[in-house]
């Protein structure tokens, strides 16, 4: 089977890559080579994805595919370019979108697949959402069978983990250094992680499934857990001190610390999705325990050196004392109020 993948060589679609290569697919890459696979070398075409005209005629040029899997298709232009590319080019388009693609809060938990699209302001859930609408309008005009992934947050080695302050590593070093920890709101929204292994056999089990053409599958974690849990599961899993946790109310913190903007648009809502229909028809499995992941993408980081020292990066540390100065105010502002 010829499989195309716009991509290839990032944490979901490496995996992807090498699951198809294992199992015997003939397997090409679309992609800058800015970044090379690190396993048994597969076809590569070397090229701007969104350089549209550059990319149609490269696609052109490369033939027919059974399935095109495209990894970082992010604009609606470049969603149209995709269906010029392709339309009746290929016996099957898997597109990776997005969990965030969902209104939030969502209408009931865990989210499914028919839960009402409408995304937060911010750009990447909103194109992505974009993105679908037109990739099904093309398939409803006979351009192709069309599968949406939705993967929610994925980590795996290569990458850390997120935080209330995004996703930078330095909050390993303060784990193990049993610094304090800023937790977005009461720490009791949840959140579910899904190592990148388990949700690239998803994608790998959807190619060429008639059983997935016109559908839309979640692939993501089944351990809901509250953040604070989250952090104290991290804790544990590197062998780091019980974690201080640090409650700042989401709406202060988000308007305070640019680097928790994260927190206002998705952190603070819940996070968890039914797998029900992946489960179903892509044979999708939740294998790998988050403590486990932890402790591989922790040896990863540790391994390349990718571990910053955070007593170089004070601004958990500004963001804490602020905190806790408003609060010491508010105390003696209001002592003997009742």
């Amino acid at each position: 089977m010829k499989v195309l993948i716009i991509g290839g060589t990032g944490l979901i679609s490496t995996a992807v890559t090498k699951e198809l290569l294992e199992r015997g697919e003939d397997v090409t890459l679309f992609n800058r080579g800015r970044s090379e696979a690190p396993f048994l070398k597969p076809k590569v075409i070397h090229g701007d994805r969104y350089n549209h005209r550059e990319f149609e005629s490269k696609m052109l040029e490369a033939g027919t595919f059974d399935c095109v899997i495209d990894m970082i298709c992010y604009s609606p232009e470049d969603a149209r370019s995709l269906v010029r590319a392709f339309a009746g080019r290929t016996g099957h388009l898997i597109f990776c979108s997005t969990v965030d693609v969902y209104a939030k809060p969502a209408s009931r938990y865990p989210i499914t697949e028919a839960e009402p699209h409408r995304p937060p302001e911010w750009d990447y859930a909103k194109n992505k959402e974009a993105c679908e609408e037109i990739l099904k309008e093309a398939e409803g005009q006979g351009s192709f069978p069309l599968t949406i992934l939705r993967p929610a947050f994925t980590y795996g080695e290569g990458r850390g983990l997120v935080h209330s302050f995004g996703g930078n590593n330095h909050y390993f070093d303060r784990l193990l250094k049993g610094k304090p920890i800023v937790v977005h709101g009461d720490g009791q929204s949840l959140w579910s992680s899904c190592h990148r292994d388990d949700v690239a056999r998803g994608f790998v089990n959807a190619v060429c499934n008639p059983k997935a053409f016109g559908k839309s599958y979640h692939l993501t974690g089944e351990e809901w857990m509250t953040w604070n849990q989250y952090h104290q599961t991290v804790a544990q899993a590197i062998g780091a001190p019980p974690p201080k946790l640090v409650h700042i109310p989401t709406d202060l913190l988000a308007k305070a610390a640019k680097r928790a903007h994260i927190c206002a648009i998705n952190f603070q809502f819940n996070n968890i999705f039914d797998n029900t229909a992946a489960r179903t028809d892509l044979g999708f499995q939740y294998t790998i325990p988050f403590a486990e992941g932890v402790r591989r993408i922790f040896g990863w980081l540790t391994k390349h050196g990718s571990i910053p020292n955070s007593d170089e990066d004070p601004y958990d540390d500004r963001v804490i004392d602020a905190w806790q100065r408003l609060g010491s105010k508010m105390l003696e502002e209001l002592a003997g109020l009742d």
